[in-house]
């Protein structure tokens, strides 16, 4: 067996982090974001991000705000701990361009890496920016050419692509594909984009408001009730089942929610969107996998776990 040297390895992005664990590489990693889940039993990996919004804002139409004043500003929500980052010593930088404002974006880190001794002889910055499914395997099996496992990647992505075909051929056999609408922020009221479609699609139903391969949009209400969704799935960007959960509730008092036949009927669901809608990893998978469940309980027996999606009454 050939002798693989370990690489030192910054994640700036939860969704990399993810897909570096999912490759075996988790002794690797040297530094994460103050976002990235580590799993349980594995070493300790100092975080070198954190967020400039202030801990004691939770309403999300704040938080909407603050988004929205550093996009038209150019600015980001997290800084970059500059110490810290020499103090790792990384080889390999994971790091992202598609949005500048919820992650630190490119140019950032490499302004930050030029600052680093011997940055211009043995460091890569690897960008990611997927918008698509298919473009989420193919950055798997970029990250593991860049960190010299990309045997292990491509592995990893043929079972992914094998779970994705088998859930796409069950859902397949449905009888109905029930119209959706998968909302990526509540307050105010924002379709999902990007790969979330695709994944719809895949797991049996249809999102005619979301964008395939492009930015999630803000819509009004009036949108909702005129587009009238079969299913209803809160996914709100980043956020666990709980906050999702607690943030749904205002929503009962609004004068159109009755009349939308996703409440009418029943199908009003939360969903770990953080989890396994936000990031661009191998949890994508079990993101169709839950929205399957939701569709067509007939054709797919709940397997998620209980923090993963729950019925909304």
């Amino acid at each position: 067996m050939a002798y693989l040297r370990a690489m030192r390895i910054c994640s700036l992005l939860p969704s990399a982090t993810d897909i570096v664990f999912a490759l075996g590489l988790g002794d690797d990693l040297v530094a994460v974001t103050h976002e990235c889940d580590v799993p349980a039993g594995a070493r300790a990996v100092p975080a070198i991000t954190r967020s400039t919004v202030a801990s004691d804002i939770v309403d999300s139409r704040e938080i909407d705000r603050h988004v929205t004043a550093a996009a038209h500003g150019g600015s980001s929500l997290y800084v970059l701990d500059q110490v810290r980052l020499e103090a790792c010593d990384p080889e390999l930088i994971i790091t992202q361009e598609l949005c500048e404002v919820c992650a630190i974006g490119y140019q950032h880190v490499a302004a930050a890496v030029r600052r680093l001794d011997g940055a211009a002889t043995k460091r890569t910055i690897l960008s990611v920016e997927p918008r698509t499914l298919p473009e989420i395997l193919d950055v798997i099996v970029r990250i593991g050419e860049a960190a010299g496992v990309r045997d292990r990647a491509i592995r990893l992505v043929e079972d992914l692509r094998g779970r994705l075909d088998a859930i796409g051929a069950r859902a397949g056999t449905a009888t109905s594909r029930p119209r959706v609408l998968a909302m990526e922020w509540l307050d105010p009221p924002y379709t999902a984009g990007h790969w979330v479609p695709e994944m719809i699609r895949l797991a049996g139903g249809h999102d005619d408001l979301g964008r395939p391969g492009d930015f999630s949009y803000e819509i009004t209400w009036d949108e909702v009730v005129k587009y009238e969704p079969d299913v209803l799935v809160l996914m709100p960007c980043s956020f666990d089942l709980e906050r999702t959960v607690r943030d749904a509730a205002p929503l009962r008092r609004l004068p159109s929610w009755p009349r939308l036949p996703a409440v009418q009927q029943g199908h009003v669901y939360a969903v770990d969107g953080g989890r396994y809608f936000s990031r661009h990893g191998p949890s994508i998978v079990e993101g169709v996998a839950i929205l399957a469940e939701i569709f067509h309980p007939e054709l797919f027996p709940r397997h998620a776990p209980a923090r993963g999606w729950r019925h909304l009454d």
